[in-house]
């Protein structure tokens, strides 16, 4: 059964950094896309950033670059989110979620993941 369990959420101020952690089990780590998915009240869900599982290459939406920074240790089976320089526009609800990396193009847009964890809220307050 795949599992994608988040923490690492929180209310920060604006300016602070929060880490994200996505421990998954399940499914061959290498083989998948592992990426954050944020949904805002009353916004569509946005792809926030990914890393293929196969080879470490990753992707940010152009919101995040340069203050989030994505990484995972296949070891443990782990994806991390490093979100620093948060600001009030980053509150949201953040998913990690998986997809086969060689079933879609990368970065997958969010309908197109298959799994995906219950989610941890990220509060930015100003």
């Amino acid at each position: 059964e795949v599992q994608l369990v988040e923490s690492g959420g929180g209310l920060v101020q604006a300016g602070g950094s929060l880490r994200l952690s996505c421990a998954a089990s399940g499914f061959t780590f290498d083989d998948y896309a592992i990426g954050w998915v944020r949904q805002a009240p009353g916004k569509e869900r946005e792809g926030v950033s990914c890393v293929d599982g196969s080879d470490g290459t990753t992707y940010y939406a152009d919101s995040v670059k340069g203050r989030f920074t994505i990484s995972s240790d296949n070891a443990k089976n782990t994806v991390y989110l490093q979100m620093n320089s948060l600001n009030p526009e980053d509150t949201a609800v953040y998913y990690c979620a998986a997809v086969p990396h060689l079933d879609t193009l990368l970065p997958p847009r969010p309908y197109e993941y298959d799994y995906w964890g219950q989610g941890t809220q990220v509060t930015v307050s100003s």
